[in-house]
């Protein structure tokens, strides 16, 4: 018992420090911004127009508005990336989308891209309010017509601002249930719910949309398993669709801008 005693303190110290660590670099760990934007020509959208707009604490960020290229425009989108790059990494899903008739918002959030701030759950959700300021006041948006665009982590954002200001449609692509539960699945020796400062309950949430929602997930995420992407679409109201992809992972183009992508949101929202 009396060299069993110390190497247990050891583990035992050692797990400690291991909390403290995940407790004060979490959003680290979490979000990735990249700086360094490009012109939206250099990617590809030569016709969109470099926009700001404010957030309600003061902060000011940036983003491009891609018109549609199809002869009429029906929709907006307003694209709520994932917790990496910045916007000019999502600049082959505006161009697809406006080649469909659909108008797209690409914008970071604070700390990404250009723009100043920390990320956090509560800072993404007011950055996203101010999205949605920003494109219901323009002149050349119906706002009966936004469809909110969701990739992995935005899913958690998009839906919480479907919540508040309802879409006309919700597309969510690889949605997590809660980072509560996506850590556990990662992190299964970590006492991830005790720790965690930004949630994201998605699945608390979902029940309380009653839009036409088209979830998209890979059969065999490495980042965001397909079962959660499930559970939520089970959670979901009606109407709403379930894509599932083959053979392709978390971050590959098919799930960006693929030609299945395209096929299944070009039908989704012709059905409307």
């Amino acid at each position: 018992m009396k060299r069993v005693a110390p190497a247990l303190a050891k583990l035992l110290l050692v797990a400690s420090i291991g909390v403290i660590v995940l407790w004060a670099l979490q959003r680290r760990l979490m979000y990735f911004p990249m700086a360094d934007v490009p012109r939206p020509a250099a990617v590809g959208l030569p016709g969109a127009e470099e926009v700001s707009f404010p957030t309600a604490d003061r902060l000011t960020l940036h983003g491009w508005f891609v018109p549609a290229t199809a002869s009429t425009q029906r929709l907006t989108t307003i694209v709520f990336n994932g917790n990496a790059g910045h916007r000019g990494f999502r600049a082959p899903l505006a161009a697809m989308l406006a080649t469909t008739g659909v108008a797209t918002l690409l914008f970071d959030y604070r700390g990404y891209g250009d723009n100043a701030g920390e990320p956090s759950e509560e800072g993404l959700a007011e950055d996203a309010r101010a999205a949605y300021r920003y494109v219901v006041g323009r002149n050349d948006v119906d706002p009966r017509g936004l469809v909110y665009f969701g990739e992995s982590l935005g899913t958690g954002v998009a839906i919480r601002l479907a919540t508040e200001h309802a879409p006309r449609a919700l597309i969510l692509r690889s949605p997590f249930t809660s980072m509560v539960d996506l850590g556990r699945h990662h992190y299964p020796l970590l006492p991830i719910n005790a720790v965690l400062h930004d949630r994201y309950p998605s699945l608390d949430r979902i029940g309380r949309i009653a839009c036409p929602l088209l979830v998209i997930t890979a059969a065999h995420d490495s980042v965001v398993p397909s079962n959660q992407s499930r559970q939520l679409y089970e959670a979901a109201r009606t109407p709403k669709h379930l894509v599932v992809l083959e053979g392709i992972d978390h971050n590959d183009y098919e799930l960006l801008a693929g030609s299945r992508m395209r096929a299944e949101i070009d039908r989704f929202l012709q059905s409307f």
